[in-house]
This record gives structure tokens, C-alpha cells and sequence, in this order.
């Protein structure tokens, strides 16, 4: 067999290797167990691939980065991951180092600690290191896993800051750029635990364009896309569509409660799992007709952004 016949026979079997591998996202809400079972991290380190599996966890929008990958190191290592290292980036520049992009080419699994949204963003939005992500997905079928502020920055519209108490209050949340991993939604962590339905609300209510996810602590939406979405955890993750609701948002003053007529809520708890026709397997239920619309976004596999 000649160079030649080896050099195309590894392409095919790279291009089927990729063609099985869809990608995934795996969306935390925060909290997530990491001492004990560790249900979550354990899902994530399968679709990765296994324990062989090369992980990079990206710290970057942690003011306390070294902490934070100490607890990552233990968890991964516990979890039998022998190839897992620290993106430590602490600027821009730092997101546009060679080495730190050929530590994301080469990944299986990337993970994005907790922190600030913002500060994640202004350092990785826009660089090399964000195109080397979007490219391990959608090219490779990497994994590609985000906790608390890692799981706000994956969609391309991120909740950035504020608050809404007992009820939505227009102009109370801001929205920023995110990393677009997914579009047409807005995400909001430690859901149940803070109370943020009223915040998510207020987002929809302003921005009917985008649905809401909210996910609870130690709870995670897996995204695997074109198939299918499961919910992996203790909680529970609320989709809040506002496309079709009334509302006199336009016409209130900030600070003011809007009217929200026709508001569709929907609630799927852990163990939930819902894949699209053509690819229902034996423990996947079929989507039903008012989620189908959200399942063919969530999913879709975008080309590279």
C-alpha cells in the first residue's frame, strides 16, 4: 500500500469519525456535584470520549482561576482523566497564543468554569481560541461543557447583568455578545435556587425574538446536535417562549411591570429526554408538537461563526 492509499484511507476515516461525531454541548446551571457521584462531569468526560480523553478546562472568567482549577484537577482526576490541563488566560493575548490554540485543536472536551460572563467574554470573545472552539465542535465533535457564567456565555445572546424580584420589570436585565454556540436563546443559571424566573421574563419580554433556559444547579441540558436534548442532574431546566405572548412592554415606563399575555412555560426535570423524528432511540421519547420548534433550533448545526 502506497503513501498515498494510507494518507486517504486515514481522511476517510477521519471524515467518518466525524460524521458519527455530531458534537455536544453539555450546559450547566452551576452547583454541579464534584466530590460525590458526579453525575454531570461524568457525562461530560464520556462524551468526550472516555477517561483517555484529552480535556482543557478554561478557567478565564475566574478572578480566582488557580482555585478553581485545583477543584477541576481533583474531579477530573477522580473521574479516571489522565489528560486534562489548565487554560490559564488571563488577556486577549493569551487567547491568541499558538499554544493555547493547538491545546483546543487537539481537545476532546473543553470546559468553561464559573465566574463572570463578562470577564469570560473580553478575553476569549472573538479570538483565535473562540474560532478554535467553534471548530472542535462543529468540525471535530468535541464536547463542549460550561458551568454557571460558562453556561450564559455559550449562546450567542448572553444574559450579561441585572435582577428582576417578585415580577419582571422592564429594563432591569442588559444582554451581551456570547460565544454563540447556540442562537435564539438566552440562558440563566442557578435557576430554582435564586429565584430567576422573574429575570428570565423580563429578558422575553423585551427580546421575544429569544427563548428563555433556565437551569437549575447541578443540573445540565446536553445539546447533542442535529439528534436530540437530555436533562442530566437533580433538578430541572424551564424553557420560557414568549413568541407569540401580547404584552405592552413597548408602551411602560422602565422599571415597570409589563403585561404578559400568552407566555408558554415548560418544564423538563432530569431524565428528561427528547430527540428529533429520525433519530428516536429506545430511551428517547418523540418531541412533542409545541417543544419541536425549540428542539430544530437547539440543535442545529450551524456552520462555523
Amino acid at each position: 500500500m502506497t503513501a498515498q492509499d494510507k494518507n486517504a484511507i486515514a481522511q476517510a476515516e477521519q471524515a467518518e469519525q466525524v460524521a458519527r461525531s455530531h458534537g455536544h454541548l453539555v450546559i450547566i446551571g452551576g452547583g454541579e456535584d464534584k466530590q460525590n457521584d458526579m453525575a454531570i462531569l461524568k457525562r461530560f468526560v464520556e462524551l468526550s470520549g472516555g477517561p483517555d480523553a484529552k480535556i482543557v478546562v478554561i478557567t478565564a472568567a475566574s478572578s480566582v482561576a488557580v482555585n478553581m482549577w485545583d477543584t477541576y484537577e481533583r474531579a477530573f482526576a477522580d473521574l479516571g482523566v489522565t489528560r486534562h490541563s489548565h487554560l490559564h488566560l488571563q488577556n486577549r493575548q493569551d487567547a491568541n497564543d499558538d499554544r493555547h490554540i493547538r491545546d483546543v485543536a487537539d481537545a476532546d472536551g473543553i470546559f468553561m468554569t464559573g465566574g463572570d460572563q463578562k470577564r469570560l467574554l473580553a478575553i476569549i470573545g472573538g479570538t483565535a481560541l473562540d474560532a478554535a472552539m467553534h471548530a472542535a465542535l462543529k468540525l471535530r465533535g468535541a464536547c463542549i461543557g460550561g458551568t454557571s457564567a460558562g453556561a450564559s456565555a455559550m449562546s450567542g445572546h448572553m444574559l450579561a447583568q441585572g435582577r428582576a424580584e417578585l415580577h419582571p420589570e422592564k429594563g432591569s436585565v442588559s444582554l451581551g455578545a456570547g460565544l454563540g454556540f447556540l442562537h435564539k436563546v438566552v440562558i440563566d443559571q442557578h435557576f430554582s435556587e435564586r429565584q430567576r424566573l422573574s429575570r428570565l421574563l423580563s429578558v422575553v419580554a423585551q427580546n421575544p425574538y429569544l427563548q428563555g433556559i433556565g437551569i437549575d444547579e447541578d443540573t445540565a441540558l446536553v445539546v447533542e446536535r442535529g439528534v436530540g436534548i437530555e436533562v442530566v442532574g437533580q433538578g430541572a431546566v424551564t424553557i420560557v417562549d414568549g413568541r407569540t405572548m401580547s404584552t405592552n412592554v413597548a408602551e411602560i415606563a422602565n422599571h415597570e411591570t409589563p403585561e404578559l399575555i400568552d407566555v408558554r412555560l415548560h418544564l423538563l426535570p432530569a431524565g428528561s429526554k427528547y430527540a428529533l423524528p429520525g433519530n428516536d432511540g429506545d430511551d428517547a421519547r418523540r418531541i412533542p408538537q409545541p417543544l419541536l420548534e425549540f428542539l430544530e433550533n437547539i440543535t442545529k448545526r450551524n456552520p462555523i461563526s
